[in-house]
């Protein structure tokens, strides 16, 4: 299965959606293996696999994480502090106390507001950059 998304790197044209993309290949070629498992098994039932339903929520699946992709891209491109301060603050369950983020940065509690709002800034722009 690598080798066939391999195959088909050279017709992503964005970069930006490669994650997306991974996921449409990776769900088409599931589909068209489940399918030549169905025309295996009528061709011989002992050896083939039985194919499973059609889950019809792929899709919606796919839609569903098809934004948080595109926020961890963006966060990949902001600076390393700021991706680890908006880590630390919104990606955490439960979220670290001012305090506690910024003894792990380095930083004073009373910065954190501002530069919490300066590394939202950067990745608002990485997110337009990106056509969110």
């Amino acid at each position: 299965m690598c080798l066939d998304l391999f195959s088909e790197l050279p017709r992503l044209r964005n970069p930006e959606a490669l994650p997306k993309w991974l996921m449409q290949v990776t769900a088409h070629k599931c589909l068209q293996l489940r399918e030549q498992g169905a025309h295996r098994k009528e061709e011989s039932d002992a050896s083939a696999i039985e194919s499973l339903p059609a889950d019809p929520r792929l899709e919606a699946v796919l839609v569903e994480a098809e934004p948080e992709q595109i926020i961890r891209g963006a966060l990949l491109r902001v600076k390393e502090r700021c991706r680890n301060l908006v880590e630390m603050l919104f990606f955490e369950e439960p979220p670290r106390p001012y305090d506690e983020v910024a003894k792990s940065l380095g930083l004073a509690t009373g910065s954190i507001g501002f530069i919490r709002g300066r590394c939202l800034e950067q990745l608002r722009r990485e997110l337009e950059k990106g056509g969110f």
